[in-house]
C-alpha cells in the first residue's frame, strides 16, 4: 500500500460516524492479544485542555527520562501526529505497515453483522496501541476522543487519569446539562486508580467526586489538593505562575503559551507527572520541570504564527473554549483591534459563540466557510449571520486582503473549528 491507499482506507472508515459503545474495540484488540493491556497508560479526558495538558505532561515525562507515546486527536499538520512517541509523529512506513495489519482483521468483522462498521477512530486507537506497544515506550498518554464511558479509548486499564475540564459541547450525545456531561467524562475512573481534575465547576465536581467514592480512587482537586497563579510578568508571549501543593512550591513557573486557561492546563500536567512519577518511584529536579513546561508548544492554541502583522491562531472550537478565548483578549489585547476569521462546524451552536466573540468592543468579526463534511456551508451562513458580524465567503482571498488592510498595531485571530485554524495555518505558512 502507498501512504494514500493508507489513509484513504482510514477515512474510508469515517462512513460509520460515531457509535458509542466498546464492543468492536474489544473484538479487534482480541485479534491483536490486547497490547493495550501491556502498556503503562495514562487516560486524559476533558471538554478542553486535553491537547495542551498531554503537551505539557508528555515534556515533564520526558524530561524525567522517559519514552513517552501520545494518542491525540486532532491533527493540525500531518495525520501521523495522531500517534506519536517523543514528539516524534509515527512514519509514514509505519503507519501503511499497521493499516496492512489492521486491515484484513477489519474486513473480517465486517463480515459479522454485530461487530461490522469499525470507525475511524476506533481503528486509529487500536492501531496506536500496537504501535506503542511495538516501540516499548514507558508510559502511553491516551486523550479520550467524546466524552469518555463509551468512547473507544475506554478499553484501558490506566495507571492514572485526568479530567481537564467540564463544559457544554457534543450534548445530543454526552446530555444536555453539566452533571450529565460529567457523568459521561467520569466513565474514565477506574476502581483504585488515582484522578486529577483541572478547573471544573462544584455542579460537574460533585458528580465526579461521587464516582471516585464509588469506584474507591483517589483524588486530586485543582486549588483543593493543587494551586496555581498567574503573576505579573513582562513576558511578550506566555505567561507566569505560582504553583504549590502540600509539599512543594514554585513561585514562577514560565510557560510560552498564552492565556490563564493555559497555566491550568500546566499545572493539571504538573500534578499528573507528579503522581505518576511518585507510582513509579521516580522523581524529577526543580530545573528540569522548569525546561520543559518553557519548551512546550502546541500549537493553534493562542499560537502567534506571525509577529508582523500579529497573527494568532486559537482553535476555540466551542463555547467554553470560547469564553476562555475572550478573557485572554480582554486581559491581553484590549488597547488593540482585532479582526477575527471564524469558521465551525454544523453540530456546533454557532450563534452563540458569535455573540460572546462580539461581546468584545474592539473587534471586527467574519464568518467564513471551509472545506470539511460536517463545516457550516455557505446555504447556512444567512441564518447564523448576527448584527454587526461580516461574511467573507472566499477566506483565502480575504487573508491576502486584510494582510493588505493591516495597521501595525492590529491583530488578526484566526478562530474557531481545529479543522478550520489547521488549514488556516497551512495557507499561512505556505504563503510566508
Amino acid at each position: 500500500m502507498t501512504i494514500r491507499e493508507t489513509l484513504t482506507f482510514i477515512h474510508g472508515r469515517l462512513k460509520f460516524g460515531r457509535r458509542p459503545g466498546l464492543t468492536r474495540m474489544e473484538a479487534i484488540l482480541d485479534k491483536v492479544g490486547h497490547p493495550e493491556k501491556k502498556l503503562s497508560i495514562i487516560h486524559i479526558a476533558g471538554t478542553n485542555g486535553k491537547g495542551s495538558t498531554v503537551a505539557f505532561l508528555r515534556s515533564l515525562l520526558m524530561a524525567a527520562g522517559l519514552r513517552v507515546g501520545t494518542f491525540t486527536s486532532p491533527y493540525i499538520e500531518s495525520f501521523n501526529e495522531r500517534m506519536s512517541i517523543d514528539k516524534v509523529p509515527i512514519t509514514d512506513e509505519k503507519l501503511v505497515e499497521y493499516v496492512e495489519k489492521y486491515q484484513p482483521l477489519v474486513q473480517e468483522l465486517d463480515e459479522d453483522e454485530e461487530l461490522a462498521g469499525i470507525t475511524e477512530f476506533e481503528l486509529i486507537t487500536a492501531m496506536a496501541f500496537s504501535y506503542f506497544y511495538d516501540e516499548k515506550v514507558d508510559v502511553a498518554i491516551i486523550e479520550v476522543g467524546l466524552g469518555g464511558l463509551y468512547d473507544s479509548t475506554n478499553v484501558v486499564e490506566p495507571v492514572l487519569t485526568g479530567i481537564t475540564t467540564i463544559g457544554y459541547d457534543h450534548q445530543d450525545i454526552l446530555g444536555e446539562s453539566l452533571p450529565e456531561i460529567a457523568q459521561q467524562k467520569a466513565g474514565i475512573i477506574k476502581d483504585g486508580i488515582p484522578l486529577v481534575t483541572g478547573n471544573i465547576a462544584e455542579e460537574a465536581l460533585s458528580v465526579i467526586k461521587k464516582v471516585v467514592h464509588e469506584k474507591n480512587a483517589v483524588i486530586y482537586r485543582y486549588r483543593v489538593d493543587y494551586y496555581a497563579k498567574p503573576v505579573a510578568s513582562h513576558n511578550f508571549w506566555g505567561e507566569t505562575f505560582a504553583y504549590k501543593t502540600s509539599v512543594k512550591k514554585f513561585a514562577d513557573l514560565k510557560i510560552s503559551m498564552l492565556g490563564a486557561h493555559q497555566v491550568e492546563n500546566a499545572a493539571v500536567a504538573l500534578k499528573l507527572a507528579e503522581v505518576y512519577l511518585l507510582i513509579k518511584g521516580k522523581s524529577l529536579k526543580e530545573i528540569k520541570i522548569r525546561q520543559a513546561l518553557g519548551n512546550t508548544f502546541w500549537p493553534a492554541r493562542m499560537e502567534m504564527i506571525s509577529k508582523q502583522p500579529l497573527i494568532i491562531l486559537d482553535g476555540a472550537h466551542n463555547e467554553h473554549a470560547i469564553e476562555r478565548l475572550v478573557e485572554n483578549l480582554q486581559k491581553k489585547f484590549a488597547d488593540k483591534k482585532i479582526y477575527v476569521l471564524f469558521s465551525a462546524l454544523q453540530t456546533k451552536d454557532v450563534k452563540a459563540m458569535l455573540w460572546q466573540l462580539k461581546s468584545l468592543s474592539n473587534v471586527e468579526i467574519y464568518l467564513t466557510i471551509f472545506n470539511y463534511p460536517k463545516a457550516v456551508k455557505l446555504k447556512d451562513i444567512s441564518d447564523l449571520q448576527i448584527k454587526g458580524v461580516k461574511i467573507a465567503t472566499l477566506w483565502a482571498k480575504w487573508l491576502k486582503d486584510i494582510f493588505l488592510k493591516m495597521k501595525e498595531n492590529e491583530i488578526l485571530l484566526i478562530t474557531g473549528s481545529l479543522y478550520f485554524v489547521s488549514q488556516v495555518r497551512r495557507f499561512i505558512k505556505n504563503s510566508k
